[in-house]
């Protein structure tokens, strides 16, 4: 994937944009990445994400690119469809690790703590 396009869809984007995309994150991410979760390499750090996304403490920039990533993640109908079996994450792969590289350091022990836990809990679902 071009990194001028993902650069686009990383775009923290307005107030209201994040709210819908918030919504839409927290309503489908765990049905999404059991649906991922053989393809996906990096499940942890993909959820330390979502965890670092939704803190309130985390910066609003920050939220807004890791919001942006994870909406389009969890978006069933993007530039690689989701179904297409053994490609349709790879362009979701792109854009999140694109996201984590950038805001990295924004990623605290606590959410990595968070997935973990949750992962675990998870596990007979994912």
């Amino acid at each position: 994937m071009k990194s001028d396009k993902i650069e686009e869809i990383l775009e923290p984007g307005s107030e209201r944009e994040r709210n819908n995309r918030e919504e839409r994150v927290r309503e489908k991410f765990w049905s999404t990445l059991r649906k991922a979760a053989n393809i996906l390499p990096m499940g942890e750090e993909v959820t330390a994400a979502y965890y670092c996304a939704l803190d309130k403490e985390t910066p609003t920039r920050v939220r807004g690119t890791l919001l942006a990533a994870l909406a389009y993640f969890v978006l069933p109908l993007d530039i690689v469809p989701d179904f297409i079996l053994g490609l349709g994450f790879t362009d979701d792969l792109a854009v999140i690790m694109a996201a984590i590289g950038a805001v990295r350091s924004h990623i605290t022990d606590a959410h990595r703590l968070a997935a973990r836990q949750a992962l675990a809990e998870k596990s007979d679902d994912i």
